[in-house]
C-alpha cells in the first residue's frame, strides 16, 4: 500500500463540531481516505454573557484560569482580550495540547498541562500546581460549557481552593439530517465512527435513531478517552477502541487499525 494512503478508500464519520471538523477530516482524505462529516455537538453563546462578561472584567481577582475545552478558550478568551491583554501575573491551565495551543495564540505565555501523556481532569489535578499545599487559598476561575464533569472544581475545593465556574459557551445537539449516514450505514459503507466526547456518544445515538442504531453500533468505534469506550460498550458498541488524544491521536488509530486489517487480507 501506498504510505500516503494509509486510509485508502476507509469512510470514516467525523463527528466533532462542524467549526472544529476540517482538521481530522482533511488528515483522513489526505490519506485516501472519505471523511464523512456528522456534526454531534453544536457551540453556541452561552444563554446568560453576565458571568463571563463579569469574569473578564475581573479577571485579574484569580491566580489560576483552567480552560476545560478548545471551545471555553475561544470563547472566554476572545471575551478578555476584547477587553485587555491578558495579566501576566495569572496562570492558564489546559487540558490537553490543542487547548494550550489555542490559548498561546491569544498570547498567553504562562500554560499549565497534564504531564504523562493524559488529557483529563484527573491528569491536571495531577500537576503539582494543584496539590493541596500548593492549591489551598487560591482563586481559581474554571472557564467550561454550561454543563460537564464537577471533577476537577469539587477536587479544588476540596483541598482549599475558591473556585469560580464560569459558563462561556453551551452545548446542543445539531438539527441536521440523519439520513444520508444511515443510509451508508445500512449499506455496509461505514469503516469506522470517531468520537471525542461521551456527550457527543449519546447525541449521535439518539441522532441516527432506532433505524440505524444496530448498524451503527457493529461499525469500529474510535475514541479518544477509556471513559468514552467504558460507556460505547455499556451502550453495546461491539468495538470501542481508545486512542491517544487529539486529532493526530484519533488518525494514529485509525491508521493502525487499518494497517493491521490490510495486512491480515
Amino acid at each position: 500500500m501506498n504510505r500516503t494512503h494509509t486510509l485508502s478508500g476507509r469512510r470514516i464519520v467525523v463527528t466533532r463540531p462542524a467549526e472544529q471538523a476540517d482538521k481530522l477530516a482533511g488528515k483522513i482524505e489526505a490519506r485516501g481516505g472519505i471523511a464523512v462529516r456528522f456534526p454531534v455537538l453544536a457551540i453556541y453563546d452561552a444563554a446568560d454573557p453576565g458571568p463571563l462578561q463579569a469574569a473578564a472584567e475581573r479577571i485579574d481577582d484569580f491566580e489560576i484560569a483552567v480552560f476545560v475545552s478548545p471551545n471555553a478558550v475561544e470563547k472566554a478568551l476572545g471575551a478578555i482580550t476584547a477587553q485587555r491583554a491578558w495579566p501576566e501575573r495569572v496562570v492558564a491551565a489546559a487540558m490537553g495540547e490543542t487547548s494550550a495551543r489555542a490559548i498561546a495564540r491569544f498570547g498567553v505565555t504562562q500554560i499549565v498541562t497534564p504531564a504523562g501523556g493524559r488529557f483529563d481532569s484527573e491528569a491536571l489535578l495531577q500537576r503539582p500546581e494543584f496539590a493541596a499545599d500548593a492549591i489551598r487559598g487560591r482563586r481559581v476561575a474554571i472557564f467550561r460549557g454550561d454543563s460537564g464533569r464537577e471533577l476537577l472544581g469539587e477536587t479544588l475545593e476540596a483541598r482549599g481552593a475558591r473556585v469560580a465556574r464560569i459558563p462561556c459557551y453551551r452545548r446542543g445537539r445539531p438539527e441536521i439530517d440523519a439520513a444520508p449516514l444511515r443510509a451508508l450505514l445500512a449499506q455496509g459503507r461505514i469503516d469506522a465512527v470517531t468520537v471525542t466526547s461521551s456527550e457527543g456518544l449519546r447525541n449521535l445515538v439518539a441522532m441516527v435513531g432506532a433505524a440505524g442504531e444496530a448498524a451503527l453500533k457493529a461499525v469500529p468505534l474510535f475514541v479518544a478517552h477509556q471513559r468514552i469506550a467504558d460507556e460505547a460498550r455499556q451502550m453495546g458498541f461491539a468495538e470501542a477502541i481508545v486512542t491517544a488524544p487529539g486529532d493526530d491521536g484519533l488518525l494514529q488509530g485509525l491508521e493502525a487499525h487499518f494497517g493491521r486489517n490490510d495486512m491480515d487480507r
